[in-house]
């Protein structure tokens, strides 16, 4: 079995991800490639009762990790040739080192190691991470009851996570032109990949 291609995706909410993902997906799809795409993890945990966005809890953010792991893991073994992430494990660490700086909480220093390394061993994994950049200016969907400093704290968490080791990544703005680049960067790695 091939080792599939592994593009990840990561920042704050309604800053473009899934869309993103999404349009890659499609792409790839036009060219005949095998595609798997993971994601609603948030909401799932939600579903089983687990806290999600400012109420995250180390317990939380460990499943979605895990979550995230398994399902890489079956798409792998499925057959798919390209897995999109839609929420990189990082993408979850910084969520809850949001949510306790929100709250005025701390995290005990070895769960803040343990669930940082949980994260930290996928990382090698992936062929490409394209963290969203938060632009506070652009229209949010009214449906979801967001609250902006949160969303502030994610965005910053994100960005913050990604520079300190520092993490090969692609940053990804609002900007059209952005998305593009983005999106034909993921193309030309998957079409390059399926040339090897």
């Amino acid at each position: 079995m091939n080792t599939p291609v592994r593009i990840g995706v990561l920042g704050t909410h309604s800053t473009g991800k899934t869309t993103l993902l999404k349009r890659i997906e499609m792409e790839l799809r036009g060219h005949g490639v095998c595609v798997a795409r993971t994601g609603r993890l948030a909401k799932r945990a939600a579903a089983l009762g687990l806290p999600k966005m400012h109420q995250h809890t180390a317990a939380s953010t460990e499943w979605i990790i895990a979550q995230g792991i398994a399902e890489e893991i079956a798409a792998a073994a499925k057959g798919a040739e390209v897995i999109l992430a839609d929420r990189a494990p990082l993408d979850a660490i910084a969520y809850l080192h949001a949510a306790m700086e929100f709250r005025g909480e701390h995290l005990h220093r070895l769960e803040r190691e343990r669930l940082r390394l949980l994260a930290s061993t996928q990382l090698p994994k992936y062929d490409l991470l394209l963290a969203t950049v938060l632009d506070p200016h652009a229209p949010v969907d009214q449906v979801h009851a967001y609250d902006p400093c949160y969303r502030l704290l994610v965005d910053r968490h994100v960005h913050v996570l990604l520079s300190d080791d520092p993490i090969p990544h692609t940053r990804v703005t609002s900007d059209p032109a952005s998305q593009s680049q983005a999106i034909e960067q993921a193309l030309h790695l998957c079409t390059q990949e399926a040339a090897v």
